[in-house]
């Protein structure tokens, strides 16, 4: 391969969550690392900007909290949603065992461009905008770098390790010929962005009627808002027209109605296409699969960043030493999934049990809904509400900087 070639300890694809706090936590513990990305920069709409309390508490542990939280961001202490006539809180975080008990939403373009700021105060850390990973060198049946495009052509990383973090649709991982088992979603999703006015709800809240399901995100000035619908059914919802879409959002959130008109085209909308699967094996002999390109989560409880940092935190931790050493092994990579696989299982089955007793009934419904015991009971009883706040801000396994690094 012509072009330019360039020698790192560690390579990762992708410039996301996974890939960026990575790329930072491997530079601060001495390791030269490149990470590539393959747009020019962080300003994509619809991608997740939740920021959990796990996650914060890793900025803290970093040392940055306080000027992390000065970049632009909403604080929410409680989840509710209306299902049917009934109001109910769903996740209380005022409770959770963290430095902040809220969950940050924050424009994911923020969060990123706060590490790439982060990163390049090391000397061992490259950041590749506009460069996209393509495929996998292969030397003595182990991976040895990445093959890349960038803008002045053809690139070739080296590497001790290639990490993919890049996403569900990840290029790496289908290059090294990783497997993963589809566990299922019943819905697909439609994001779209409707003003914000004085006097609208100021939570964040989700609402269910009968065949319909339908989640807004307080985002300051405007509504970050997520239309759930059948797996597949995108082609009958257009079929029936961008206003019947608009009175269908409506009828669920009726103070919309002097706004619905912001959506202009079908171009205001974005088709999310719901995917849960997960990686048999996640590592080859030079390579580590972490984020979504090892799991693709739910959208369900907004966790898929959260996994996905800390699968990078225990990543650092253990990947480092061996890095700079120059003794990586593979039972090194092996380590990283054990210690995140059974998270990772336990927050898929979680979400994919809320997907097919919830949100497939929900979507199935012609009758009036009444909310189910689960819920009835968080308002009944609220000091139940924090366990669905722990396991959304902390989830089943909190990760923790090794200080030794």
């Amino acid at each position: 391969m012509s072009g330019e070639e360039i020698r790192v300890r560690c390579c990762i694809a992708g410039g996301g969550p996974a890939g960026m706090m990575l790329g930072l936590l491997l530079a601060r513990a001495g390791v030269e690392v490149a990470v590539l990305e393959k747009h020019a920069d962080f300003l994509r709409d619809f991608r997740g900007d939740t920021i959990h309390p796990s996650t914060l508490d890793v900025m803290a542990e970093l040392g940055v909290l306080e000027e992390f939280l000065r970049r632009p961001h909403d604080e929410v202490r409680e989840i509710a949603a209306q299902v049917g006539a009934e109001r109910i809180v769903l996740a209380d975080f005022r409770h959770v065992p963290a430095r902040c008990k809220f969950l940050a939403f924050m424009p994911q373009w923020e969060f990123l461009d706060f590490l790439a700021q982060h990163g390049r105060r090391y000397p061992g850390f490259r950041l590749r905008m506009r460069t996209e990973a393509v495929g996998l060198i292969e030397e003595g049946g182990r991976v040895a770098g990445v093959r890349a495009t960038a803008p002045q052509g053809p690139l070739a990383v080296r590497a001790d390790l290639v990490v993919a973090a890049d996403g569900r649709d990840s290029t790496l991982r289908d290059a090294a010929g990783l497997r993963s088992d589809v566990l299922g979603a019943p819905m697909d999703v439609l994001w779209m962005r409707l003003p914000r006015r004085v006097g609208d709800p100021a939570a964040t809240f989700g609402h269910a009627e009968a065949g319909r399901l339908f989640v807004m995100l307080n985002r300051g000035d405007y509504w970050q808002c997520a239309y759930v619908i059948p797996k597949g059914g995108f082609d009958e919802v257009r079929a029936a027209g961008l206003s019947a879409l608009r009175q269908a959002l409506v009828e669920l959130s009726p103070f919309l109605a002097d706004r619905v008109d912001a959506l202009r085209s079908w171009d205001d909308v974005k088709l999310l296409t719901v995917a849960v699967d997960r990686l048999r094996t996640w590592h080859r002999p030079g390579v580590l699969c972490i984020g979504d390109a090892a799991h693709a989560m739910s959208p369900i409880g907004g966790v898929g960043i959260n996994l996905a940092i800390q699968d990078a935190v225990a990543a650092a931790n253990r990947l480092a030493p061996a890095l700079r050493s120059g003794k990586l092994s593979e039972d090194d990579l092996a380590a990283v999934q054990r210690r995140r696989e059974w998270p990772t299982r336990m927050t898929q089955a979680m979400q994919v049990a809320i997907q097919n007793r919830i949100v497939r009934r929900v979507l199935a419904s012609r009758a009036r809904l009444r909310a189910p015991l689960a819920l009835r009971l968080l308002r009944r009883f609220p000091v139940l509400r924090r366990l669905p706040a722990r396991l959304i801000g902390i989830g089943f396994r909190r990760e923790h900087l090794d200080q030794r690094l």
